[in-house]
C-alpha cells in the first residue's frame, strides 16, 4: 500500500504539479517504472486540452516520454495486484471516467496478457507502453533489458526489442581530490567539465609521469590519515581500550599499494570473493618486499542476514594479528567516506556476479583521481575495459563455478601483474608502466564516464528526438496523433487476414532471388514493409540482415507479388520473408508490435 501511494504521488501528483506550475514541458523522463503513472496523468491532461480520446492522446504523449530502466532482473520491477490498483484509482477522483476507458483497459497497459484478469499490474510494462524511447544504463544492461522486455513483443527478435542504452556517468567535480583537481586544472583549464570534453583526452595524455606519481602519493597519504582518524573514532565509540585507539594511528602505510573495496554488502556483489582463500590473500598483503593494504567499508540491509555475515567475515579477517596495519574495516559507510576512498586508493576492486550489475558507478569515481579498476566484466566496465587501462575478471556468466573461477583470476592478477607492476620502479623511484595505465585511464575513461558525456547522450539520442516527435504529434490539436491512432486501429483489424502464399527462391549468379505472393487483407502495399530477414551469422556481428522486398505487381484476388535479391554468400534458408506495418513516424515495435513471418 505504501509503495502504491508513493508511486501515485510521484507519477500523477508530479505530473499535476508540473501543470500547476504552468511549465511547458515537451519531454518527461521516467527514471525507472516508479513514475510510470505519469503516462496516464499526462494523457488525461492532453485529452482535456485537445478533446482527443484516450488512445489518440496516448499516441501523442508517448512520443514525448523517455523511460530508463535500472534493474537487471524482472523481480526489480514494481508490480501491484489488480485489487490494489482498483483501490487507489478510486481515490483519484474521476480518473477512469475522465479518460473514458474501462478498468480492464487501464489494467491491460500494465499486463503482458490483457485477458488475464489475475495478472499483476507491472509498472515497467506501463512505462514501456507509454514511451517511444527506452534505455538501459550500460551497453550490457541494454542487452539484458531486451531479454527482460521481450515478452511484450512476441515474435520479434530480441535484438529488435526497443531498448537501447545510455551508460551512466558521474559528476566528476564532486569526486575529484584537491590534488587531482589541481593537475586537471593545470592541464585542461577550470571549465573542463562545463562543455565539450573531446579535448580532455589528448591534454591528459601529455601529463609527465612524475606529476602523476606525485599527486597519487599525496592522495594516498590523505586517505591513510583519514582512515586512521576514522578508525580511532570508531574504536573509541565502541569503548575500545585507549591503547587500541592509540594503535589506530599506526595502521596502513602511505607508501604501500592501497586497494579499496566499499559498497552495499549483498550476495550478488560478492564482497566475500576476495576472502575465498584467506591464507592466499594474507600472503599477498604481507609480502615483505611488496606489501599491500586494503580498506574495506560497506553496509548491509538490516534484513539481509547473509550480507551481515559477509561484513562479520571481513571484520574477523581484519582482526588477525598477522594482518595488523594491512586491513582496515571502516564503519558507517557514507558519501563522505566514499569520497575519501575513491580519491586515495590505487586500485578499486568490484566483484559483482555478471550480469547483475546494471551499470555501477563506484569505479567511475576513481578515474579522475588516477585510481585503476579491477572489476568483473559487468555493467559499465564491460564496455570500458581494455588491458592498458585496468584489469578484468569474469567474462562468462555467473553460476556455481563462477566464484571459484573468478577468485582464482583475482588472486592471480594481484600476484603476477598488479602488485609487481606497482613496485616495479626505475632509478628515480617511479613505476613507469603503472603510471602509463593511470594516465590512459584518466585520459580515456574519466571524460567518457562523466555526467557530461551521459547528459549529451540523453539530449542527442533521447530528448531532442522525443521533443521533435511530440511536437509533430501534438501540433494542430493532436491531428497527427489522431490520424496515427485511427490508422493503427484499422491496421490491427486487418492484420489477421494478412498472409504469405508461399515463397519461391532461385539462384542467379552470386545472389538468391526471392519472390513471395502476399495477401494483404484489404491493406495497401505502402502500409506494410515486406523484407527478407537473416539473423547475424556470427556472435561478433551486431546487426541482422534486413533487405526490403519490392512490390512488383498485383496478382489475382488482392494478392501482391514482392521480390528481393540476397547475397548467396549465405544459404537461402538463412533468409526469411516477414511483414511489418509501415507508416511515417511510426516506431516499431514500440507502439505497434505486429509482425508476420513466412515461417
Amino acid at each position: 500500500d505504501l509503495r502504491m501511494m508513493q508511486e501515485v504521488v510521484l507519477g500523477i501528483g508530479g505530473c499535476r504539479l508540473v501543470e500547476m506550475l504552468d511549465l511547458d514541458v515537451d519531454v518527461f523522463h521516467l527514471n525507472e517504472g516508479h513514475a510510470a503513472f505519469a503516462v496516464l496523468e499526462r494523457t488525461r491532461q492532453f485529452m482535456r486540452r485537445t478533446g482527443l480520446d484516450f488512445r489518440a492522446a496516448l499516441a501523442a504523449v508517448r512520443a514525448g516520454n523517455v523511460f530508463t530502466t535500472h534493474t537487471p532482473v524482472a523481480a526489480g520491477f514494481d508490480a501491484f495486484g489488480p485489487d490494489l490498483i482498483r483501490k487507489y484509482f478510486r481515490w483519484i477522483e474521476d480518473f477512469v471516467r475522465d479518460v473514458g476507458i474501462s478498468m480492464k483497459e487501464l489494467l491491460a497497459l500494465g499486463r503482458r496478457d490483457a485477458e488475464d484478469m489475475s495478472e499483476p499490474f507491472n509498472m515497467a510494462w506501463l512505462a514501456m507502453r507509454g514511451s517511444l524511447a527506452a534505455n538501459g544504463v550500460s551497453r550490457l544492461h541494454g542487452a539484458v533489458s531486451r531479454r527482460l522486455f521481450a515478452g511484450l513483443f512476441p515474435r520479434w527478435p530480441e535484438s529488435e526489442v526497443p531498448v537501447g542504452h545510455v551508460t551512466n556517468g558521474v559528476h566528476v567535480p564532486f569526486w575529484d581530490s584537491p590534488w587531482a583537481d589541481r593537475i586537471w586544472t593545470e592541464t585542461c583549464g577550470k571549465r573542463r567539465w562545463r562543455g565539450e570534453i573531446g579535448a580532455l583526452e589528448p591534454a591528459m595524455a601529455c601529463v609527465p609521469d612524475e606529476a602523476i606519481w606525485s599527486f597519487k602519493s599525496l592522495e594516498r597519504r590523505d586517505l591513510v590519515e583519514h582512515a586512521r582518524r576514522r578508525l580511532a573514532c570508531d574504536l573509541s565509540e565502541r569503548g575500545a581500550p585507549p591503547e587500541a585507539v592509540a594503535r589506530a594511528a599506526e595502521v596502513l602505510d602511505p607508501d604501500r599499494l592501497t586497494l579499496g573495496f566499499a559498497r552495499r554488502f549483498t550476495a550478488y556483489k560478492r564482497p566475500g570473493l576476495l576472502l575465498r582463500d584467506p591464507d592466499r590473500l594474507l600472503r599477498i598483503l604481507t609480502d615483505p618486499q611488496r606489501p599491500v593494504q586494503i580498506i574495506v567499508a560497506g553496509k548491509a540491509h538490516p534484513d539481509d542476514a547473509a550480507g551481515k555475515r559477509l561484513i562479520e567475515a571481513w571484520v574477523a579477517f581484519a582482526l588477525r594479528k598477522e594482518l595488523r596495519g594491512h586491513v582496515v574495516f571502516l564503519e558507517d559507510y557514507d558519501i563522505e567516506l566514499a569520497q575519501q576512498l575513491v580519491q586515495g586508493v590505487d586500485l578499486w576492486i568490484n566483484t559483482p556476479e555478471r550480469p547483475w550489475e546494471a551499470s555501477g558507478t563506484s569505479g567511475m569515481k576513481v578515474l579522475v583521481n588516477g585510481g585503476l579498476n579491477l572489476s568483473t566484466l559487468d555493467g559499465w566496465w564491460a564496455e570500458a575495459y581494455a588491458p592498458e587501462v585496468g584489469w578484468a575478471i569474469g567474462g562468462g556468466r555467473g553460476g556455481p563455478e563462477a566464484d571459484a573461477r573468478d577468485a582464482g583470476e583475482l588472486y592471480a592478477l594481484l600476484e603476477k601483474g598488479i602488485v609487481p607492476g606497482f613496485y616495479d620502479r626505475d632509478a628515480s623511484g617511479v613505476p613507469r608502466a603503472w603510471i602509463a595505465r593511470v594516465r590512459a585511464s584518466m585520459a580515456r575513461l574519466a571524460p567518457a564516464f562523466s555526467s557530461n558525456r551521459m547528459l549529451r547522450d540523453y539530449v542527442e539520442r533521447a530528448y531532442l528526438p522525443a521533443a521533435e516527435a511530440f511536437a509533430r504529434r501534438a501540433g494542430q490539436g493532436g491531428a497527427e496523433a489522431r490520424a496515427l491512432e485511427e490508422w493503427s486501429r484499422r491496421l490491427t483489424q486487418h492484420w489477421p487476414h494478412v498472409r504469405f502464399d508461399g515463397t519461391e527462391v532461385r539462384r542467379e549468379g552470386e545472389e538468391w532471388l526471392f519472390t513471395a505472393p502476399v495477401r494483404l487483407g484489404g491493406l495497401a502495399p505502402d502500409e506494410v514493409e515486406v523484407e527478407l530477414y537473416a539473423a547475424p551469422a556470427a556472435p561478433t556481428e551486431a546487426a541482422p540482415v534486413r533487405i526490403p522486398m519490392a512490390c512488383v505487381r498485383l496478382l489475382a484476388g488482392e494478392a501482391y507479388l514482392f521480390r528481393a535479391a540476397a547475397p548467396a554468400s549465405r544459404p537461402a534458408e538463412h533468409y526469411t520473408p516477414r511483414i511489418l506495418p509501415r507508416r511515417d513516424g511510426l516506431r516499431l515495435p514500440a507502439e505497434l508490435p505486429l509482425i508476420l513471418w513466412q515461417r
